[in-house]
């Protein structure tokens, strides 16, 4: 083997090393709040996946057992009696969304997409929008009813 080829295996080595490191730079990051409350559905197709006073305490609600994937749920803004919920996952690279209250927007922290609570997209490089999901407080239960609404 002569220099030159020692060379090029050396620099493609560097980049192959290099490229998990690049692969979790853009993974769905995580959100603190993940309670791990969860149960089955009930006959009416609502899953509890908290409790009212894990939602107060945190703002927002984040179970990762929901339906197969997940759910982030918070207060609507304009109704606090009323509950907003949708698929946390960017709809442009899968990174976990986050509420910001005082944007009042769903933010992607990987890429800062901008999501309404409609789930609509405000800001890009996301062109499609969150899934969003019915909500209810029952007792001190959080419930979302699996299969998202398409036209909020």
């Amino acid at each position: 083997m002569n220099r030159r080829e020692f060379l090029g295996w050396v620099g493609v080595g560097g980049l192959a090393s290099s490229l998990p490191i690049a692969i979790a730079a853009c993974s769905p990051t995580k959100v603190e709040n993940n309670p791990t409350s969860s149960s089955s559905p009930k006959a009416d197709g609502f899953q509890s996946v908290g409790t009212v006073a894990e939602l107060d305490k945190n703002g927002q609600l984040l179970n990762k057992q929901f339906a197969g994937s997940s759910v982030l749920v918070i207060r609507d803004p304009a109704a606090n009696n009323q509950l907003i919920a949708v698929k946390p996952i960017c709809t442009h690279t899968g990174c976990t969304v986050a509420w910001e209250k005082q944007q009042k927007n769903f933010v992607c922290p990987c890429h800062d997409s901008k999501f309404a609570t409609d789930g609509k997209v405000l800001k890009g490089p996301a062109k499609d929008s969150l899934p969003v999901y019915t909500a209810k407080i029952e007792g001190d239960a959080i419930l979302v009813k699996q299969g998202y609404i398409l036209n909020r």
